[in-house]
């Protein structure tokens, strides 16, 4: 017993391990766009959540944003440092989401693709983006970026970058997610 346990503890250590390595490496193309690093951490994100569990994917949620700071921080990131903690909130919501609302509707022999995960699906992308866009769009960055600041003229880029544009990608990480899974599963003998 002691044996399988600690057989899944390794598994669960190398996915995060891996898809965090992924993580990274899409990060070093954040200055690209958005939507090429977004989709991909909220992908890793929403696997290990799904196949290493809960824990793994708040470390995960909460790891990513230091590491997206240390490889390629943005002006915004740089100037309000208190979005780093709220990007890990929003990420661990979207963790919390995929394991009490998304996975029990594709577990147990339920069809990946239906209905029902397709809403709760939606549904973890829109708290994740409705956490972020409340704390950090509405609250954070109007009352920490200062009026004299030139960011200060970029707050409604940064505003819609930090609420529907996380929305939008958590939405194509799952668009990901249901494409890859089933092969996953098969190559992890999940």
């Amino acid at each position: 017993m002691e044996n399988a346990n600690k057989k899944t503890l390794t598994l669960q250590i190398a996915i995060t391990a891996i898809l965090l390595a992924i993580c990274i490496v899409s990060q070093i193309f954040k200055s690209l766009s958005v939507y090429i690093t977004g989709p991909i951490v909220n992908l890793c994100i929403i696997i290990v959540t799904m196949s290493a569990g809960l824990m793994w994917g708040i470390i995960l949620s909460v790891i990513t944003p230091i590491t997206a700071y240390l490889i390629a921080a943005s002006p915004v990131m740089s100037a309000v440092p208190g979005i780093i903690p709220l990007i890990m909130l929003g990420n661990a919501v979207l963790s919390l989401m995929v394991y009490f609302v998304f996975r029990p509707s594709v577990s147990d022999q339920k069809p990946l693709l239906s209905v029902r995960s397709i809403v709760t699906a939606i549904l973890s992308c829109v708290a994740k983006g409705l956490i972020m866009g409340l704390t950090i769009a509405l609250w954070l960055l109007p009352t920490f970026i200062p009026a004299e600041s030139p960011l200060r003229g970029k707050l409604p880029v940064f505003q819609t970058t930090f609420s529907i544009t996380q929305f939008i990608t958590a939405l194509i990480g799952f668009v990901y997610f249901f494409i890859i899974w089933k092969a996953l599963c098969k190559a992890l003998k999940l």
